[in-house]
């Protein structure tokens, strides 16, 4: 897929307007997400990667049921 295709399918402006996040299914969850599973595990970008495990957030355990990396 092209890059400006990509753009304009599965992204948006980010609230603060310096720069693009993915989209969200309409019940919130990432565009890719498909049950429990990534549908471009192999592809993800940075965004991704790391959820939850290497984001610090308040109460992210409350909202997400991914493993903790030891």
């Amino acid at each position: 897929m092209k890059q400006d295709l990509f753009i304009e399918k599965y992204t948006r402006l980010r609230t603060d307007r310096r720069g693009l996040s993915l989209i969200d299914q309409p019940d919130g969850a990432c565009i890719f997400l498909d049950g429990q599973d990534c549908q471009i595990q192999s592809v993800k970008p940075d965004q991704c990667r790391g959820f939850p495990n290497a984001w610090n957030f308040p109460g992210w355990r409350d909202i997400c049921q991914a493993t903790e990396i030891v």
